[in-house]
This record gives C-alpha cells, structure tokens and sequence, in this order.
C-alpha cells in the first residue's frame, strides 16, 4: 500500500482554496475538478433522449450504461441491478412503497434507532399503509453499538433495514452477520451505505445485502441517489410507473428522463476514486486499493482527532469498535450550535444538529438538536485537525 499524497488530491478540489478546514463531508463531500468537468461537458454537448441512432442519442446512452458500470465496479454488484433515482431517500420511498405491496396485518419491518431517518421513515410510513407491524431494533447508548438482530426477528419479519455506517457516530454494524440472520428468518435486507461507501470498500453481494443504497455526493460525485439489487429480485417487483415506461430492469423503477450530467459525474467520481491508489488492473481491483490506502489514512487522521479531543475534556459519543472516521462531541455548558458557530468564525466548519438521525439522538440523551459533528475526508489533513482542536481549545 502506497503513502497516501493528500496534498496531491488536496490540489484537485477548487473549493479547497477558499481557506475553510472541511469537516462537513458527512453531510456531502467537496467535488475534484474533474467531476465538475464531466457534469459541464454532459450539459454542453449534444444530448437526447436514450437510442443509438443519432449522436445526441448514443451519447446519453452511453452515459448511463457507463454509469451503471462505474457504480458497480465501486459497490461489487451487478450493473443491471443499479438503479438512479434523485435521492437515497427518495429511492427507498419508492422501494418501501412497492415491497408493501406484499405486506399485510400480522407481517413485521424491523428498523432501528442508529439510523438517518432516511432508512426509518420510508418503511414505518409503508408499514403503517397495510397495517404491519415495525419492530425497533436498539442500540447501546455508552458504546454506540447495536444489540443482537435475533431478539427482533421472528417467522413474520419481511424486512430489516440498516445502516451500513451511523452517519451521526459513525458506528459499523457486522452486516454480513446481520444478513446472515435475517436471510434465516426468511427475511430481506435493506442496507443504507451512504456513510459507509464513504470510507470503506464495499462488496453487496459478500455482505449479504438484498438492497444497497448510497449517494453520490458523499463521495465526490452530484447530488443523486443510487439503488444495487440482484436483476433477479428488482424482476419480481412491480413498481408503480407510467403505462408507456419501459417495463426492463433496472429501468422500471427509475422514474422520467434520467439526469445524464449527473450521471456523467457519477462515473467521474468513481473514476477519480480508481485513481487514489497505486494498484494498475481493472477499475475494481483499483477502487479496493484507493479505499484500502483511504482507509489506512482516515484511521491515522481519526486517531489525532480522537486524541485532541479527548485531550480538551469534550464529551464524544462515537465509542464503537468499529466505525467511521466521524466524531460527534459536546462541551459541557455550551450549546453545540454556539460551539459549530464560533468554530465557522475561525474558517473551521464541524457543524451542530442531529443529521437526520434524530432517533439515534434521542437515544444518546441529546433531544433534537444533536452535537457537534466532525467528519474526516480524503482531502483533510492534520493541519485542519489542528484547526479544530485549536478553535475549540
């Protein structure tokens, strides 16, 4: 494994030059120069509807078809499975409206307290409509870690839904462990990975999950949303659409014309992703490498913050054994927003809330309005934690 060059990748990220030290990437990334590239020459060259006889067509095509590659490669999963929508949520809106199809009174849709609402939500409102019911699954507010998913599961269970990664504390539940179980109660998975496709390798078909979500613009790329599945399982689904839609996967359940410059940067961003490493092959062979090295860095840039903090007295929440180079902290006497606020006044932007994970941070004793977050990117580097600590010293 290579020594990662984070001034080099720094250099490729125009925003960076506006000064700010960036721990907002939880919330979105920056965008490399050649994302914003790829999204400009989508929009400013001939583009059509999808076909293969005129340029303008072939060229939107090929934009898709390319993207759902890219997408593949970066999530181990089958292209034909990759489904584009507007956002994470809501993709699994539509997903939790048409697997309620299926689901009655006496069926139960497990969902728990770590995640964005983004994964709760959609499934309690599509539980509520049939009369199922949704069983909570909790987690350990002292190690931010998940209890056991067998004391939730039962022969009813139709669904469980997770997070791969806790947006709010970073916490990595063993998924392939969760899926094992929930496929034994004859269960689906529904795994939300937009924190997680972040800052680790991801491989959905090893990990077990039947349906993989994630957001382009955490890790580089535009504001969309994404959806793996196996070909097979997206096949037995019918979705609501329109009478003329094509009725093929994955295209049935994206709804409309597709957004082909973000499309376009999608497949730049993983692109750029391919090329963080060292590793010459394939572009999965290189993807796993560029988020080993990442993740090698972010842990060595975790552990400074973890330890600045520490150092000053905060309280931090984010305990689990595993997790994300993501730090949610409080200060005892200041309110969070207070804290995110004098921090942005020093060019440092960690901000304050709950992120949408308001179950999570109820559960953690910190109501509605949450903590601080500080979130590490591939661009930061320890002079931006030195800000932080500085600032909050």
């Amino acid at each position: 494994m290579a020594v990662f060059d984070v001034a080099a990748v720094r250099d490729q990220f125009p925003a960076l030059a506006e000064g700010a030290a960036h721990f907002d990437g939880p919330g979105g990334s920056q965008t490399p120069q050649v994302v914003a590239d790829a999204v400009a020459a989508a929009m400013t060259g001939a583009i059509a509807n999808r076909g293969r006889n005129t340029p303008a067509e072939r060229r939107a095509d090929d934009i898709v078809v390319q993207a759902r590659a890219a997408m593949g490669d970066l999530l181990g999963a089958d292209p034909g499975g990759i489904v584009f929508g507007r956002s994470m949520t809501q993709l699994t809106y539509d997903f939790a409206r048409t697997l309620a199809k299926d689901w009655g009174p006496g069926d139960e849709i497990v969902v728990t307290r770590l995640d964005h609402d983004a994964n709760i939500r959609p499934w309690v409102h599509a539980a509520e409509a049939v009369g199922a019911t949704v069983r909570w699954l909790e987690f350990d507010p002292a190690t931010t870690e998940l209890y056991d998913v067998a004391d939730v599961l039962s022969e009813r269970t139709r669904l469980v839904a997770v997070t791969g990664a806790s947006n709010l504390v970073g916490t990595r539940p063993d998924i392939p462990a969760i899926a094992a179980r929930v496929h034994a109660a004859g269960a689906l998975l529904y795994v939300d990975g937009v924190h997680l496709t972040a800052h680790a390798s991801v491989d959905v078909r090893a990990m077990g999950a039947d349906f993989f979500a994630c957001s382009p613009y955490k890790f580089f790329g535009p504001h969309c949303g994404v959806v793996a599945a196996s070909p097979d399982l997206l096949a037995s689904l019918r979705p609501d659409k329109l009478l003329p839609a094509t009725d093929v996967v994955p295209e049935r359940f994206e709804l409309g014309t597709l957004p082909y410059e973000l499309l376009a940067g999608t497949t730049a961003a993983v692109n750029f992703i391919a090329g963080l490493g060292t590793v010459v092959g394939d572009r999965r062979a290189r993807i796993l490498d560029s988020m080993a090295t990442l993740e090698a860095y972010e842990h060595g840039l975790l552990t400074l913050l973890e330890n600045g903090l520490d150092g000053l007295g905060v309280t931090r929440y984010n305990r689990a054994a595993d997790r994300t180079p993501t730090v949610l902290f409080s200060i005892e006497g200041r309110e969070s927003a207070d804290v995110a606020k004098a921090l942005a006044e020093r060019g440092v932007n960690a901000p304050a809330g709950s992120f949408y994970a308001l179950e999570a941070s109820r559960h953690l004793g910190l109501g509605d309005t949450g903590a601080v977050r500080a979130g590490l990117a591939p661009y930061s580097d320890h002079t931006d934690v030195e800000r932080l600590i500085d600032g909050l010293r």
